[in-house]
């Protein structure tokens, strides 16, 4: 019998959740997501230090934005190494510190788009990770109309997914692991993988989008064992980190698709959202408040480490 990676590329499209260029060629993923935590880690990888040289040299500068555009331009640099590796697309993520500002969201990842067509990959190589804040969302739905399409990522809750299919956004990145770290900090237990909360939340997500015709792409993300995996074996897409594709290379026995499209869910209704009700619904869900507002400061956290980084490089 095949291994359980195997049998799970049968049925869901399966995303390597790194800037690991090994680890990319070494599963064989259909996509591959980066964002600033991963990319600081694979800027301390041996093998990405000629290319920090490279770009240090040619963005030179220690101004708080010739280190951002570095920093940009790095992020383009490792991803269009990873565009020869994947036969689909790569997500680079705008600066979590524009989370708030939909003007200066849509002018970073239009220099996004830019920096990788001067790289040779075209844009329909290409996704632009946005956390699904308010803001985030409507960056999307303008970017998303002059081609450039989007993942919507830091989504925690229905109601930030269905503003994202509103908005026509091409791909959703729902969290598992982090839900269900929120629920165990408050004292949950966990015996099977069908009680998870994350598990559960992208479940929600995936039967709302088809029981309502979305063509938005549902990818989960955020694992903490290989049992959430599997019990979301079927859903669109799953962004899986290194660690967990090489344990289900290795795991063996038999895996049953639990999410198919045209599966009889629960029905859940069609929500109608404007600003102040998505507001409303996002602030009265805790754990998605919460774990949005968590993520946007560590990954802005992160992007400040890179370009630090890059300064010490640079001396």
């Amino acid at each position: 019998m095949s291994s359980k990676l195997e049998q799970l590329k049968t049925m869901t499209d399966v995303v390597a959740d790194t800037g690991d260029i090994e680890a990319i060629r070494r599963f064989s993923p259909r996509d591959a997501t980066t964002n600033p935590s991963l990319l600081l880690k694979a800027a301390q990888l041996p093998q990405y230090q000629e290319l920090i040289s490279r770009v240090v040299a040619d963005n030179g500068g220690n101004t708080a934005a010739e280190l951002k555009m570095a920093s940009l331009k790095l992020a383009v640099a490792i991803g269009t190494e990873i565009c020869q590796l994947v036969p689909g697309k790569v997500s680079t993520e705008v600066d979590a510190r524009l989370s708030f500002d939909t003007a200066a969201t849509v002018a970073e990842a239009r220099t996004i788009v830019d920096e990788y067509q001067k790289a040779g990959v075209s844009r329909d190589k290409l996704l632009i990770k946005i956390a699904s804040t308010w803001e985030g969302i409507q960056a999307a739905e303008v970017l998303e109309r002059e081609g450039i399409e989007c993942n919507l990522t830091l989504l925690f809750s229905l109601v930030q997914a269905a503003a994202c299919a509103e908005a026509g956004a091409t791909l959703i990145s729902p969290f598992v692991g982090r839900i269900l770290d929120w629920h165990v900090a408050k004292g949950m237990t966990v015996e099977r993988p069908e009680q998870d909360p994350g598990v559960q939340s992208v479940t929600a997500i995936y039967a709302y989008y088809k029981q309502h015709g979305y063509d938005t792409v549902v990818m989960g993300a955020s694992f903490r064992n290989i049992g959430e995996i599997e019990a979301l074996a079927g859903c669109d897409r799953l962004t899986i980190s290194p660690a967990l594709l090489e344990e289900l290379s290795e795991a063996q026995g038999e895996l049953p698709r639990r999410l198919v499209p045209d599966a009889q869910f629960e029905s859940i209704p069609r929500m109608t959202l404007g600003e102040s009700n998505f507001r409303w619904a996002l602030n009265e869900d805790a754990m998605a408040t919460e774990k949005l507002a968590e993520g946007i400061r560590t990954f802005a956290a992160d992007q400040v480490k890179l370009e630090t980084l890059l300064k010490e490089w640079s001396a």
